[in-house]
Order: C-alpha cells, then structure tokens, then sequence
C-alpha cells in the first residue's frame, strides 16, 4: 500500500478511473485467487485512498459477465447475485464494495459495465485479437461450441468516450457500455476473413460452462445520464483492428496467445 500512498501524495488527482482488473472468464476458473487480489483487493485499495486524500469521484470499469443468463437485453436493474465465474464474482464484489465507500464516505462512484470491448491494442487474449493473429499466419483458430454464440462487440474508442463520461457527477449508477447490437461469433470470423481475404482453420472445442449464449446492452441509462451511444458497428470496427494489425505485424507476429 505505501507505493500507492506515496503516487497519491505526490500528485493531486480529483477522480479516479480503475481500469485495471485481472479479465478473463475461462482463466478466473483456472486462477480464482489472482483475480481475488486484483479485482478485490485492488479496487479496496483504491478506493481507500479517494477516503484518505479526499477524493471525490471514482470510476470502476465492471462487466457484462455479472448478468449471466438474464433475459436480453441485460438492465441494470437486472438481479446480479448468481455469476457464473470467479471473474464476475469479483467484479460483483468490486461494485459492492464501491457502494460501501459511497455510502460511508460520500464517494461520487460510476461503474461502467463494459460489453466484450475489442479494437486496435486490444487484450491478446480476446477472441478477435486471436483470430486475427492466427488467420493472418495461417494457423487454427479456436472456437467454442458452435460459433452461433451471440456478443454485443464494442469498439474500443466507444467505450473510452463513455467512460470519460461516466467522470461527471452522479452519486452512485450503475451504467451500461454496449453495442446493443449482438452479432454471432461466426459473423466476427466471416468479417475477418473479407478483410483479410483469407480463409481461417477452425477447430472446434466444447463449450466452457462459464460461457453464456448470448449478450445485449440495454443502453437507454447511458443515453440518458451520460448522453452516449456507440458509434461504431461491427463492420467498421473490425476493419479499423485488420488495419491496425496490419500496420504493426512484424512485432505483433512474435507475440505469444
């Protein structure tokens, strides 16, 4: 705690965005307790810093997996107390504790719930990122189930302006970031093949029981408190990532998935 307590002495912030978080659904059942430091842990840490420096705002970077198997599109109102990973656990954790400070301290918290983000300099880990790697240099690319599974893709530029967003005055919300606009698993690869113009390798594994078949954001609160909407569609998106791995490939081809 003392480096962080020294970070916050020498510098005078008026908010806080906590954009760190150990991410992954399939991983967390691997790893619980890394994603219990981080995610818990992590988040209390900071949060007690804003009580101790006087900090008015936090923001939490949450999502989308707390809402499981809920009926589409997800509300924010929607019940969150059954998740299906360690990593929604936490997460759920994390908001819960986010509330406590808010309540005891007086803490102006948003938590953006964030769905499936992917773009340019995007999580090696996700989904798009490896297909795109693995097509490019002609190898299989994983895929579980059947493909069909449904996500509410969100471009990365969309949800770093709501998040900025999410900086302004609102006590304690729960806020929404998503396309609301699901598309298949199987969509996303066709749109990377066009783009590459390169047939993938698909091997087709079992579906992780942590998986849920489909996402979609109910984006009305977004559009009202913050005055936000996506911006980007799927189409677009997936172009602008291609180009960005194109134009980075010879150091982005020794990287490890």
């Amino acid at each position: 705690m003392e480096p962080l307590r020294q970070l916050f002495k020498n510098h005078n912030f008026e908010a806080v965005i906590n954009l760190a978080a150990r991410a992954g659904v399939r991983a967390s059942v691997e790893n619980p307790w890394d994603y219990v430091d981080t995610n818990i842990t992590g988040t209390l840490n900071l949060l007690d810093m804003c009580r101790e420096f006087d900090i008015k705002k936090f923001v939490l970077a949450s999502t989308s997996s707390l809402y499981g198997t809920n009926k589409m599109p997800f509300c924010e109102e929607d019940r969150t107390d059954n998740p299906l990973s360690p990593y929604a656990a936490t997460k759920k954790a994390a908001e819960a504790m986010c509330y406590t400070y808010h309540f005891l301290y007086g803490i102006d918290i948003t938590i953006p719930r964030y769905f499936t983000v992917y773009g340019p300099a995007g999580r090696p880990d996700m989904s798009i990122f490896r297909f795109i790697k693995n097509i490019y240099e002609g190898k299989p690319i994983e895929v579980f189930g059947d493909g069909r599974q449904k996500r509410d893709f969100t471009y990365v530029d969309d949800i770093a302006a709501g998040t900025v967003k999410a900086l302004k005055p609102l006590g304690y919300e729960i806020i929404n970031l998503g396309n609301n606009n699901p598309v298949e698993l199987m969509y996303v690869i066709n749109l990377i093949e066009e783009n590459i113009e390169k047939k993938a390798k698909m091997k087709f594994l079992p579906k992780h029981p942590a998986d849920v078949p489909a996402t979609c954001a109910n984006i009305e609160k977004a559009k009202r408190l913050l005055g936000w909407e996506p911006e980007v569609m799927i189409e677009g998106g997936i172009k602008r990532t291609i180009d960005w791995y194109s134009e980075n490939e010879s150091w982005l081809k020794n990287m490890k998935i």
